[in-house]
């Protein structure tokens, strides 16, 4: 069942579950932009090919917020939103609690190793880097972990979670990037909280909100 989070007739956002691909690999495993357009196909009874555009993506083993163009206009005007860093995205992750200071904007230029599937921060700049920037804040102490709030300012290759293991407080469960241990499910312990964007047609600002997975840890970290 998908969870879906905002629908109309240009743009449809859904609540990605940890382990969904958004788009199709060499895996061959069902993507989640499949299942949204056997969503749309069946409740709308759409006779022949759905038209859905990806957009954005989150890493498989992440949840949270993604939304898709249902036209091809959306799709462009969208695109161009993304380009231009005209949307906020807030993510929560769960991570070792060795954080110093408790908020602070964190910038490194990161090289990406395609073959690793794998990116590398670095303090400086270097041959081939990116400039990647990001936005953290301390949300809550847990036993033995903290909650983190995140804003991308830019949209780097596994940007989260190569900045902060390179600060030495790496996202609970994600072997990847230095975590100890898995999780059980194969999830990381980021979720993209939130999604602000400005409709394609309307250009209302519109803030799209995913609830954390259904999980002990996420549910203390909320519980007042």
């Amino acid at each position: 069942m998908l969870d879906i989070l905002y629908e109309d007739n240009h743009l449809i956002a859904v609540n990605k579950v940890a382990g969904d691909l958004v788009q199709g690999d060499q895996t061959g495993d069902l993507p989640l932009v499949e299942k949204v357009k056997s969503y749309i196909k069946k409740k709308y009874n759409k006779p022949g090919a759905v038209f859905l555009g990806v957009i954005h993506r989150l890493d498989r083993p992440t949840s949270g917020v993604v939304i898709f163009a249902r036209t091809s206009k959306a799709l462009t005007r969208m695109n161009q939103q993304f380009k231009e860093r005209k949307t906020d995205k807030i993510y929560w992750a769960i991570v070792l609690p060795k954080i110093k200071p408790p908020s602070a904007t964190l910038t490194h230029w990161l090289i990406r190793n395609t073959k690793m599937n794998k990116s590398f921060a670095h303090d400086l700049e270097v041959n081939d880097s990116k400039k990647a920037v990001l936005h953290y804040k301390k949300l809550r102490d847990l036993d033995r972990y903290v909650v983190l709030e995140i804003r991308l300012e830019t949209g780097r290759h596994h940007q989260i979670r190569c900045q902060l293991t390179h600060m030495g407080f790496p996202v609970k469960g994600d072997l990847k990037y230095g975590a100890k241990r898995s999780n059980p499910d194969g999830s990381i312990d980021l979720h993209a909280r939130s999604l602000s964007i400005d409709h394609p047609t309307t250009k209302e600002r519109i803030n799209i909100v995913a609830p954390p997975p259904s999980k002990p840890l996420w549910n203390f970290a909320l519980s007042d």
